[in-house]
């Protein structure tokens, strides 16, 4: 940081962007320090040693042909330093690629009219690298993504019971269903769906902790859930800086938030792990997940996430398929930290909608979820803070004239 506190940004253009569309969406210099604006071409990225910054801003068409090198050769050379990419034009495939590349947040140009979305993500960004969550000050709830890159893994199973656990521990807990076409959280919480994700999606106007309660339903156990949308074509509408706008309220009116997820790492998904503290990945004992877990494990890792942030959870882990403990640390890389044990009654309270963790909390299979949530727990967290509570507004944008008016090409 900056003697003033202000985020030192490097800023590099690619040469087909509009400028002038890039400058106005770059915070003004009293809320950043542009210590640097560059072009992006073969080689540059080198040029980034030679200047001192605590993130580097990348922005550039979709589809860029140096913009992805110079993301990997940037956080190749200091794998410490954050990278944002602020994208113009159509984002559909470049997310992944942008990711797969080391970026740490992408923010659509068309989705940043003003200064106030790159600002968040610059000091979300920073404050990732740093082990805090920055919210203008306010404390945020823990958010608990759940992945599973092999279908029937138990994704949902998973994020349910959590999110039950931890209700009946009397926190504040939200478990939202991401799996936008074949979501399943209603029906594992035996909840009948009616107003969904899309609904609040389309419903206009400003998101606010009075609103977003009218479209959460609530579990017996006190857990309340956003459900995913009843048609499968529904999904288009809900888009990432919906969802990211989303996350944010979430996190200032519960405890703990928790996301299911379907199989696929898909934009909606990325952004559901970049605004996650915590990753709890999902497996079984079973050849073609135990691959895909290494896998998805793998990706957690080329994004930067930190693994000390992340939890493995085997699913039906005494089954006898010939596939031992050792197997599983030698495909996965690591241990398990929670065993879930197979049972009749485990799937049985699926297709009743009645989680185990409250249908019958002394089984080891609700021990087992009771063991997850006590990995995320921590004693004495304070009340969320209240429905009603406004979020706070952010300060007045700069002009960020003079870094702009020269030109500096590496």
């Amino acid at each position: 940081m900056s003697d003033k506190g202000l985020i030192r940004t490097i800023v590099a253009v690619d040469p087909g962007i509009d400028r002038a569309a890039v400058q106005a969406a770059v915070p003004g210099e009293d809320r950043i320090e542009v210590t640097n604006v560059m072009e992006i071409h073969e080689g540059s990225w080198a040029m980034l040693e030679e200047v001192a910054a605590d993130i580097v801003l990348v922005a550039c068409q979709d589809g860029s042909a140096s913009a992805l090198p110079f993301i990997e050769n940037a956080v190749r050379a200091r794998p410490s330093r954050p990278v944002v990419v602020l994208v113009a034009g159509s984002t559909t495939g470049f997310v992944r690629r942008a990711f797969a590349a080391g970026a740490d947040d992408i923010v659509a140009l068309v989705d940043a009219p003003g200064p106030e979305p790159v600002l968040f993500a610059l000091q979300k960004a920073v404050a990732r690298r740093h082990g805090a969550a920055v919210a203008g000050g306010a404390t945020l709830a823990s958010a608990i993504c759940v992945l599973g890159p092999k279908g029937g893994a138990g994704k949902t199973l998973v994020a349910c019971n959590l999110g039950v656990s931890l209700a009946l521990a009397r926190h504040r807990v939200t478990v939202v269903d991401l799996d936008l076409q074949f979501g399943d959280v209603a029906l594992a919480l035996g909840i009948t769906p009616g107003r969904t994700l899309f609904d609040l999606a389309t419903s206009g106007g400003s998101l606010d902790p009075g609103k977003l309660d009218a479209y959460l339903a609530t579990h017996p156990s006190g857990l309340r859930a956003l459900l995913a949308p009843t048609r499968a074509d529904q999904a288009q509408s809900i888009g990432v800086e919906f969802l990211r706008e989303l996350m944010q309220v979430l996190r200032r009116t519960n405890d703990y938030v928790v996301f299911d997820t379907p199989t696929a790492f898909t934009p909606q998904v990325m952004a559901a792990i970049d605004g996650s503290t915590d990753v709890c990945m999902v497996g079984m004992l079973d050849a073609l997940s135990l691959k895909n877990t290494k896998l998805g494990l793998e990706m957690l890792e080329r994004m930067g996430y930190d693994g000390e942030h992340v939890r493995l959870v085997l699913n039906r882990a005494d089954s006898r398929v010939g596939i031992t403990s050792d197997d599983v640390a030698a495909v996965v890389g690591r241990t398990p930290d929670v065993r879930v044990p197979s049972h009749r009654d485990v799937a049985r309270s699926v297709s009743e909608g009645s989680p185990i963790a409250a249908a019958h909390p002394r089984s080891e299979a609700a021990r087992a979820f009771s063991e997850l949530s006590g990995l995320y727990a921590t004693p004495g967290v304070p009340a969320a803070t209240p429905a009603t509570a406004a979020v706070p507004a952010a300060g007045p944008p700069g002009d960020g004239k003079r870094r702009w008016n020269r030109r500096r090409a590496a």
